[in-house]
Parts: C-alpha cells; structure tokens; sequence
C-alpha cells in the first residue's frame, strides 16, 4: 500500500502537526498577552479551542515521531478513525474560533473608540492569524488521514 504523505505516522504527519502545535500554542500566547481578552466571548472561545487543540496536536506529534523513528506507520482502521473524527471536529472549532476572532476584531478596530487600543488590537489580530494558520494545517492533516481511510 503507499504510504499517503502527511497522514498519521509520516515525517510529513509529523510537520504537519508541530505546526498546529506551534501556531496554536502562538495563538494562545498572543491572545493571553492581552489581558482584556476575556471582556469578549470570541475571544475566550478562541482561547479555549487552542487549548484543546495543543495538546491534541501535541500528541499525535509524538505518536508521528515514534512511528517515523521506528519505521512503523500507524495503519489500524479503528485508531484512524478516531482520528479522522478528532481531526474534523477540532479543525471545524479552529475555523469557527478563528473566523469569529478575526470578525470581533475588525469590528473594534473599525469602532475607533475606546474599546481596543491599537497594542491590544495588532496583538488580538495576530492571534486570530495564527489560529487561521493553525486551522489550514488541521484541515491539511485531516485530509490526507481521510483519504488514507478508505485504502485500509
């Protein structure tokens, strides 16, 4: 069977999901240094999907760095499944914490008034960036596991 590049157990995998470990974990940072993040409900709900997807992404990076180190790709339909579904659903919250992110965002940044000074502002804006990077790589990843599915 040929091995699908960026699926669960690959050296792509495995970039894959440092990545969404590194731009969600960026996301989170960002989001937190500002410490009127929790005045918004966007705001707290982009801060909690990035904290579920951290250690998600986090763990499936080491179970793709253990297959990759000892040459044995992950290939059980049932595990796979569950990760697919994982998958899915975390990159489903991403988007819709990162879409409503970056709406809050705008609108406060058109609002010129009080409500976000301009350091806050730039901060909660590259947070809504990163989740958005993150998301792209979750999708990517899911993907190519869907796609592997089916062949098992």
């Amino acid at each position: 069977m040929d091995e699908v590049p960026g699926s669960v157990g690959t050296s792509a995998g495995f970039a894959l999901r440092l990545g969404q470990t590194v731009f969600s974990s960026a996301s989170l940072l960002f989001m937190s240094l500002g410490v009127q993040f929790y005045s918004y409900t966007a705001f707290c709900y982009l801060v909690t999907i990035m904290g579920l997807n951290i250690p998600w992404s986090f763990t499936l990076a080491l179970v793709d760095g253990y297959s990759v180190l000892v040459k044995c790709p992950l290939r059980q339909p049932g595990i796979l499944l569950i990760i697919v579904i994982g998958d899915w659903v975390l990159s489903t919250l991403t988007l819709a914490a990162a879409s409503s992110t970056a709406s809050v965002v705008d609108l406060l940044v058109q609002a010129d008034g009080p409500y976000c000074p301009p350091k806050f502002c730039s901060r909660y804006q590259i947070s809504a960036a990163m989740a958005f990077l993150s998301w792209f790589l979750s999708l990517a990843s899911s993907l190519f596991n869907l796609w592997l599915l089916p062949a098992l």
